[in-house]
């Protein structure tokens, strides 16, 4: 009996789907069909899938044509299955010829022809309204936004932004953005809702303009560096019923929730400390050193690690003292304390001093290790003072990590009942509440 092993997400089961089947039924008499699950999608960044997959098993059911249906969970899993079910065949469409050539060693690879015309992401196009985003900035972080949201089905970057606008005519012809926008008001009055990546000083005012006309907001950190210019921006937005989000993109990686949640469900005990540190080496003339634009390591980089503290020992701590080293006015290094009630929390950030980037998250019954750089998790491990307990995680994302941000940001415009626990307004407004304390009260400051 010759068996024949295919794979496929199988989202919005259509003809070419049934085709494909159909092809590689008739290259043997036995045909195991493996369908990827939510998770191993959501892993390689395929985040517009449609239909779960129980529904997607049951549509391969329903066609008759597979004498065996298997779940992918895991990369590296097709040897595995080859090996396992003594498979004589592997087919695949042909709009991946070539990708699994190495599977020649363990079976015969066929690639098949697909239906031309239909796919189910044209199908997802047509199902979804699409979400036209305006960019304002046209800097490094604006430029992987624009690449990250072509990973993003409904999604379309459909103008951009800046002041400069030789810099911004630049910034569209490279990216291929087909809208120039000379100003503001002819920014919002062609898109759905704008992404911020201008200088951190003009948060506020992009923000603010944005949502009075009524376009929701994806504003990048800092998000703004007052805590009574966030509550009325968040306030705005509410009564406008228009989302208002900080693209503090660490919250939104898949590894970082699942990090969370292991420790919630009390993997590790009580928790008694966190201790997380992000520090990069600049350059001296970079405006992150620059006291007239906001610069300084705090204002940079305390909102990462702000985020597991928060997220993990609550808003409500004791007290908050902070070390700094300061140059040229801005601080290119800080050690802040946080005290709980019965819990510690440290972090360091630096400009101009470097550290190890790992976090360590302390318990009474073990402790997570996540290596540097940890804001861009994925992998941690669990630790015990058994050693055979120990457990590793691996979760990696997709790209420079953007796309789940911007997926999370289109997801909660689409479903205005949709509550997002990813990052709170409550955490954002604990976040600026430190910094704006670092910024004015120069008594909870030890300079070293």
């Amino acid at each position: 009996m010759k068996k024949v092993i295919t794979y496929g997400t199988y989202d919005l089961f259509h003809q070419g789907h049934l085709n494909l089947l159909k092809r590689a039924k008739e290259l043997g008499d036995y045909l195991i069909v493996g369908v990827t699950t939510d998770n191993f999608d959501l892993g390689r960044g395929k985040l517009n899938v449609c239909n779960n997959v129980i529904e997607r098993i049951e549509a391969i059911k329903q066609t008759g044509l597979a004498d065996q249906i298997i779940i992918e969970e895991y990369i590296g899993q097709k040897i595995d299955d080859i090996l396992k079910y003594n498979v004589d065949i592997f087919a695949i469409g042909s709009d991946w010829e070539g990708k699994f050539d190495y599977l020649k060693e363990y079976c015969e690879v066929v690639y098949l022809p697909r239906t031309e015309g239909i796919s189910s992401t044209t199908l997802r196009e047509k199902q979804r309204d699409i979400i036209r985003i305006g960019i304002i900035g046209t800097g490094n972080i604006a430029k992987r936004f624009v690449n990250e949201a072509k990973f993003i089905t409904n999604v379309r970057i459909h103008t951009a932004y800046n002041p400069n606008l030789e810099d911004c005519k630049s910034f569209c012809n490279e990216l291929k953005i087909t809208e120039v926008s000379s100003s503001l008001s002819e920014l919002v009055s062609k898109v759905d809702a704008i992404y911020i990546a201008s200088p951190p000083l003009t948060h506020y005012f992009y923000t603010k303009y944005a949502i009075e006309s009524g376009k929701h907001v994806l504003c990048e950190t800092p998000f703004v560096l007052s805590e009574k210019e966030a509550i009325e921006l968040y306030d705005l937005a509410n009564n406008k019923n228009l989302r208002l989000m900080m693209a503090l993109k660490t919250a939104f990686y898949p590894a970082f929730n699942h990090l969370i949640s292991l420790l919630k469900s009390d993997i590790i005990g009580d928790i008694v400390s966190v201790d997380a540190s992000i520090t990069t080496l600049t350059d001296e003339k970079s405006p992150k050193l620059d006291f007239e634009q906001a610069g300084g390591s705090m204002n940079e980089n305390a909102c990462f690690s702000l985020l597991p503290i928060f997220k993990l020992l609550g808003v409500n701590y004791v007290d908050i003292n902070f070390y700094s080293r300061f140059k040229n006015n801005v601080d290119i290094y800080t050690k802040c304390i946080i005290r709980y009630p019965q819990s510690i929390a440290s972090f360091q950030v630096g400009l101009g001093v470097k550290s190890e980037g790992s976090m360590v998250i302390a318990g009474t019954k073990g402790y997570i290790y996540i290596p540097a750089p940890w804001w861009k998790t994925e992998f941690f491990e669990a630790r015990y003072e058994d050693l055979n307990k120990n457990r590793k995680y691996f979760y990696p994302y997709e790209g420079e990590g953007l796309r789940y941000e911007i997926k999370e940001f289109v997801s909660c415009i689409m479903n205005p009942n949709k509550i997002s626990f990813k990052l709170t307004k409550e955490e954002v407004l604990s976040i600026i509440r430190v910094q704006e304390l670092f910024i004015k009260d120069s008594k909870s400051i030890y300079r070293i």
